[in-house]
């Protein structure tokens, strides 16, 4: 998933990004040696001082970078000439660098470097940084300026890109309250400082959760684990203090090969139920009280604007407009998926039944059984399959498909040239392959370690625009791998191979980017993952497998036997993966689409949930009380369905690829995606941009073929 840390005021508004850059400011004065505030230097026209940055100086940065923006805003809402497109929007896109810079830095310390002081700093300015946004998106001034510039140009056009900033600047501005009397206002401002301090203990309770609930283990408790995954756990156990055990943390990288694996059933209940409890544990870090506040105070918000809820006032500017569209989607997936389920399921229990296990399949023993099914049926163990798939390998082949599709070259930086932030972290230059022109910096930092938060996303720390001269791109691709034994290759999972090219697939969005101006950097949700979907198909390409994918120890290529088998498994377990993820993106329209008073959060989901016929062998991919897409702010709120709206998408261009003559590396077919798909960024509909690349609307055919599932009938 992508998380664009950039909060250029108003016109990227989002709550989400409120929370996710807060701090508190202490000393707003004498920022002369801030590092946070300082413009960046050094090579590739500047870079962050990432080796310099302090806990310390963020709070006094952002009160500083606060004021600065605000400054900037009211020279623009003062300026006594008529307002026109550049002294206002031209204007409002050029402002709060300062505070650009020092979110930068927030970012980093927010989701790769978290710690409890810095926690304190940022929950404690929370509310704040809710004022600092209200003080734009409700100033009166700045707003009839940007009216004036709409209404104008309602009547004369201006140019493509130019009318798109206005269109979106605007409309902005409306949807966040911008038309409300002076009372309302100032009741949208208060439920908006109430939401930035619940989204950060949220947010904080779920990472208590994940750094605290920790299983260790013994020598007598390693049934079924592969050698890498058990010397892993013994650094991990070991870098905590608990040197001759074994550490399963509470991390999605940690659990999942833990359940696929472990021959202790107990074992593989008490993991399972960390992993699903998080923020669900009847303690001082529980959510659900949290998330039936969020719920109450959303639903008033946009009761203001005049909304029935909060699903119609967010979808009504994403592809999907309505949340009718977005449910009827989903309800036309979701039988075909619990049916794949139940199919899933009675083929487990004959395994288990056949091993006299004497067993009813229950969560924690789904995906244990399904890899013994997957070998039974398809002779495919995925733990064969990980000794081909080398993270320094599949690096290099994230970088040949760049090179195919985009003409990207990849080279590393000199050790020290560019700072990072941990030793982790490595830099790359990307360079045009023909041209030698300078693109951006691609930095990766793999690994799981404390303080940083569980997934894997892209982030920015500068996009490119054109409008003030061209600047080049700093793109951030971060993972959760569980980091090996000294001398000891770095393994994944086909899943996690998935994901890794799906999280480049962003940063590639971030570097073809061609727009003018920043707001146009940005983009619309349910669209913005279809780019980064589609880039995962290039992993199972002959070309990508047949380079890339060797032996982590001989060197020797995967074998074609094996290759074939992947193959031929393609569709398996779609079932439990399609149903995972629909149960959360229903569940996440459904709460917004209930009435919130004295709503019980347990209950809704468990009674929703059967209503749905959920089946009880497995569950929410991200059950509701550590749902942080949803809850620790609100860019994936009622929209999570994004990932299988842009799913459509994505079955339906790589089926553009496989019709064409050089298949998925089909020079003019990739053109026209780099062109159409990747360049505009949200310099113009998606809608439209999608049928100048295909010639047609998308068609959900494509993704029931995809996934196996009956396709429907026209």
């Amino acid at each position: 998933m992508t998380k664009q840390n950039k909060l250029k005021h108003i016109k990227a508004f989002s709550l989400c990004v409120i929370v996710a850059f807060s701090s508190y400011a202490q000393n707003p004065d004498n920022m002369t040696n801030n590092t946070l505030l300082q413009e960046w230097t050094g090579s590739y026209q500047g870079v962050p001082a990432f080796d310099k940055m302090k806990v310390e100086d963020v709070s006094a940065a952002v009160e500083k970078g606060m004021e600065l923006s605000l400054a900037d805003i009211e020279k623009i809402a003062n300026n006594p000439a008529a307002p026109t497109f550049e002294n206002t929007i031209v204007a409002m896109e050029s402002s709060g660098k300062e505070l650009d810079r020092v979110f930068t830095y927030y970012g980093i310390l927010s989701s790769n470097m978290s710690s409890p002081e810095f926690r304190e700093i940022s929950s404690k300015l929370a509310p704040k940084l809710s004022e600092y946004q209200s003080k734009i998106s409700q100033n009166e001034k700045l707003f009839q300026r940007i009216k004036a510039v709409y209404d104008a140009s309602q009547k004369k056009p201006l140019a493509a890109d130019q009318q798109r900033v206005v269109d979106l600047t605007y409309k902005s501005f409306e949807m966040n309250g911008a038309n409300l009397d002076a009372a309302k206002k100032e009741r949208y401002a208060a439920i908006n400082k109430e939401l930035s301090s619940i989204y950060n203990s949220f947010s904080n309770n779920v990472l208590h959760d994940e750094e605290n609930y920790v299983t260790y283990l013994n020598k007598d408790q390693l049934g079924g684990l592969s050698e890498g995954f058990i010397k892993s756990a013994a650094k991990i156990a070991k870098d905590k203090g608990r040197d001759g055990e074994y550490a399963i943390t509470n991390t999605r990288s940690s659990m999942d090969p833990f359940l696929t694996y472990s021959t202790e059933r107990e074992l593989r209940k008490q993991v399972w139920t960390n992993y699903y409890s998080r923020g669900d544990n009847g303690d001082e870090f529980d959510n659900n009280k949290l998330i039936a506040e969020i719920l109450k105070l959303r639903k008033e918000r946009v009761a203001l604007l005049g909304y029935d809820n909060y699903a119609q006032w967010r979808l009504q500017d994403r592809m999907a407009k309505t949340p009718e569209n977005a449910m009827a989607l989903m309800n036309a997936v979701w039988p075909a998926a619990i049916a794949r389920v139940s199919e899933e399921v009675a083929d487990m229990q004959t395994v288990a039944n056949e091993n006299g296990d004497n067993i009813t399949i229950e969560p924690w023993d789904y995906r244990y059984y399904a890899e013994k099914v997957r070998q039974k049926k398809y002779d495919l163990d995925s733990d064969e399959v990980k000794q081909y798939l080398q993270l320094d390998k599949l690096t290099e082949a994230l970088f040949f498909t760049a090179g195919e599709l985009f003409n990207y070259k990849f080279t590393p930086v000199a050790e020290g040239s560019v700072p990072v932030f941990h030793e982790d972290v490595k830099v790359w230059e990307v360079t045009d392959k023909d041209t030698g022109k300078h693109i951006g910096l691609w930095y990766l930092d793999p690994f799981a370690r404390a303080g940083k938060r569980s997934g894997a996303w892209a982030t920015t720390y500068r996009s490119y625009t054109s409008f003030e001269g061209e600047k080049n791109v700093l793109a951030s691709n971060n993972s959760n791998f569980v980091k090996p034994a000294p001398g000891e290759a770095v393994l994944v999972s086909w899943d996690d191979a998935n994901t890794f090219f799906h999280e480049f697939g962003h940063a590639l969005h971030f570097f073809s980017s061609n727009v003018k101006y920043p707001t146009l950097n940005g983009g619309v949700r349910d669209y913005t993952e279809f780019q980064s979907q589609l880039l995962e198909r290039w992993l199972s390409t002959d070309e990508v497998i047949n380079k890339f994918l060797v032996h982590y120890k001989t060197g020797q290529p995967i074998p074609a036997e094996l290759v074939a088998k992947i193959k031929k498994a393609s569709t398996f377990n779609q079932g439990f993966s399609t149903t995972e993820y629909l149960a959360s993106a229903i569940m996440d329209m459904k709460f917004h689409l209930a009435d919130p008073t004295n709503i019980d959060i347990d209950k809704f989901e468990r009674e929703t949930l059967a209503e749905l016929k959920m089946p009880k062998e497995l569950v929410m991919r991200h059950r509701t009380p550590h749902f942080g897409h949803v809850f620790s702010g609100e860019g994936y709120a009622t929209a999570y369905y994004g990932y299988m709206w842009a799913d459509v998408l994505t079955s339906d261009a790589s089926e553009a690829f496989k019709e064409s003559e050089g298949g998925f590396y089909d020079k003019d077919v990739a053109a026209k995606l780099v062109k159409f798909l990747f360049a505009p960024r949200n310099s113009m509909d998606p809608a439209e941009a999608y049928r100048l690349f295909r010639g047609r609307d998308a068609k959900i055919e494509a993704l029931m073929r995809d996934r196996g599932f009956p396709v429907p009938k026209e």
